[in-house]
This record gives C-alpha cells, sequence and structure tokens, in this order.
C-alpha cells in the first residue's frame, strides 16, 4: 500500500489528531494516531491488516498475540490474514503483561507480536518477553503505525505500514507547555 493511501484513511476516519498530546510513553507531542478511530471501520481495518501481514506470510506464524488493548484489532485482523489464532495480553494488577483467558503457548510456537503505535515500543518488549517467559519464539512485529521511524529495535524484524517521525517532546522541553496549550490525554488509559 501506499504511504500517502494510509494517511488519507487515517485521516479521513479522524484517527490523526493535531493538538497537544501526553503520549502512554510519558513524552508529549503535537500529533497523535487515535488508531481506534480507524479500527472501529471494520473493512479499513481489514484492508490494513491484510496488507500488514503480507510481510509475514512466508514465516510460518503459528499466533498472533497482541498487547490489550489497542493491539486487539490489529492482532485479530492480521491473524485472519495469516489464517492463524490470536491472542492478546492484558495487564494484571501492577501493569504487567499477563495471559489469561486459557491463552497459551507450546514450547517453541513461532509467534508474531501485533499492535497499533509504537512510540517507545515498551508494551512491545514486554509482549515479546511474555511469549518467551511461556517458551514460545517471537518471530516478528507487526505495527500499523511506528512513531519511531524506524528507531526502536526490538532484536526481532518489525514490520509497519507506516513509519513517520514525528516531533515527541519531554515534559520539561516541550514547547507546547511552554506556550500554555492545554494537554489531552487520550487512549486507552
Amino acid at each position: 500500500m501506499e504511504k500517502s493511501e494510509i494517511i488519507k484513511d487515517f485521516e479521513e476516519t479522524g484517527a490523526l489528531l493535531h493538538g497537544h498530546f501526553l503520549l502512554r510513553s510519558g513524552l508529549h507531542s503535537d500529533s497523535y494516531f487515535q488508531a481506534a478511530l480507524l479500527l472501529q471501520h471494520t473493512l479499513i481495518a481489514a484492508k490494513l491488516c491484510a496488507a500488514l501481514a503480507e510481510s509475514f506470510k512466508d514465516m510460518s506464524i503459528e499466533t498472533v498475540i497482541s498487547p490489550a488493548i489497542g493491539g486487539i484489532i490489529v492482532g485479530q485482523e492480521v491473524g485472519r490474514a495469516l489464517g492463524v489464532k490470536a491472542v492478546f495480553a492484558e495487564k494484571d494488577d501492577d501493569s504487567n503483561l499477563v495471559l489469561r483467558r486459557g491463552f497459551s503457548f507450546h514450547e517453541g510456537e513461532r509467534v508474531l507480536v501485533a499492535e497499533d503505535v509504537v512510540t517507545k515500543g515498551g508494551r512491545v518488549q514486554q509482549t515479546i518477553d511474555l511469549v518467551r517467559e511461556h517458551g514460545a519464539n517471537p518471530v516478528g512485529v507487526a505495527v500499523l503505525v511506528d512513531r519511531s521511524a524506524g528507531d526502536v529495535d526490538f532484536g526481532i524484524p518489525m514490520v509497519s505500514l507506516l513509519k513517520l517521525q514525528l516531533p515527541t517532546y519531554e515534559a520539561t522541553e516541550c514547547p507546547l507547555c511552554k506556550q500554555g496549550v492545554p494537554i489531552y490525554k487520550p487512549g486507552s488509559k
């Protein structure tokens, strides 16, 4: 898919937001991808996730896992496109990712991690670690939007539909804070 087509889908669904945002990573930014606004459109979600899955079709993926909540739809649609099961990891009371609901892996199972947006990659890394803790083999990361423009390295192949280097700031260095622009914390938490 062309980058312009992907950006058009985000803009037309209202998923590409501009303002002053507090990201889950703790960084501030003037741009935010609210992927849920795009993913609620099932045909668009299926199209984008199928395009994302293409890069992994010859990797013998057995399972797709996503960190809840943002990655669940991405994982489901990527799993559907690959014809494999899709599970998700949830936060426990200490915000650690765990497998629940009877989800499990067999020893050496080839697992693809799927996520909606990556900035610093904390939840994806936690998901990779969880897969390894359960004896499975994380073989790749599939992401709709990579805000790091490829700077995040998980030690396994990562593919994204869209790589953007959007400015992010520590709170103490944020020009929007210095201008007094109100901050908004979007997302699932």
